[in-house]
């Protein structure tokens, strides 16, 4: 087993990349009264309008979507999402506010990337940092529009919100903070790529039903056979985002422990291919 599939890996960059956005909120954007993205922001701006503890509001906001999340996303995934809505929501509790620079848009850039760095190790490592992603995951699902748009529309309504309740120039900050957060998610993890991965079972049915059941994705299935061992074997070719890969493997594992996987990047689909990451 990789590391990086180990669950004691995977829990400590969550609480690892739960600390630097707790940092990246605490010390530089709400001193300076700037959101963040996702429904964190939502809690930010909360604070802001009431002074309520933000780890305690982040906490009650994400745990309703939490809750149906149970219902309409893999479990694991689910768990995931609440350690990390837990481990962010106590460092927000614990860490003070604090103004790092009088200058708010050094803050707001510093604030960004931070933020952005913590979110992007999270779903590089982990799965998903709940809140917005929760929502938008289960939109996707059920009207096939893309993660990426979704999360568009949501923070723009948060972008709105800031403008309305504490005036447009915190939008415009919160517009920069957000833009620099993406591209910092970007560079560490990058949801738009396509990957193709290829699956060799012998139980080519019941993986076959638990990748439809799981990521609802299109696959071409093959029969072949061991170079080394001549036993017959499935292989199974789909093209997935990122954002999709780690629930594929997950899934695929469980229904044939045994089963060997490879997967690469895809420069190019063309067809009918849903961009749900």
């Amino acid at each position: 087993m990789r590391i990086q599939d180990h669950l004691i890996f995977k829990t400590l960059i969550t609480i690892i990349g739960s600390f630097i956005i707790a940092i990246s909120f605490n010390l530089f954007l709400l001193p300076h009264h700037v959101l963040s993205s996702g429904l964190s922001g939502a809690a930010l701006l909360i604070h802001i309008l009431t002074s309520y503890n933000t780890g305690i509001i982040n906490l009650l906001i994400n745990l309703p979507l939490i809750i149906l999340g149970f219902f309409k996303l893999p479990r694991q995934v689910m768990l995931q999402s609440l350690l990390s809505v837990a481990v962010i929501s106590f460092f927000l509790s614990i860490i003070p506010i604090i103004k790092i620079s009088p200058e708010p848009l050094v803050d707001v850039i510093f604030g960004g990337v931070l933020c952005g760095a913590g979110v992007g190790i999270i779903l590089k490592y982990s799965g998903t940092t709940g809140g917005m992603d929760i929502i938008a995951m289960i939109i996707s699902r059920q009207s096939n529009i893309s993660i990426g748009a979704i999360m568009t529309i949501l923070n723009g309504i948060i972008v709105l919100c800031s403008g309305f309740f504490l005036g447009w120039s915190s939008a415009l900050t919160t517009l920069v903070s957000i833009y620099i957060t993406g591209k910092a998610i970007d560079t560490i993890f990058t949801s738009h790529i396509k990957l193709t991965i290829n699956i060799v079972t012998s139980e080519g049915e019941a993986v076959r039903q638990a990748l439809i059941a799981s990521i609802r994705r299109g696959m071409t299935i093959s029969d072949t056979r061991g170079g080394y061992t001549g036993k017959p074997a499935q292989m199974i070719v789909m093209v997935l985002t990122r954002y999709e890969l780690q629930d594929a493997i997950r899934v695929a594992k469980e229904a044939d422990p045994h089963c060997f996987i490879n997967v690469y990047e895809t420069t190019e689909v063309h067809g009918n291919f849903a961009k749900s990451g």
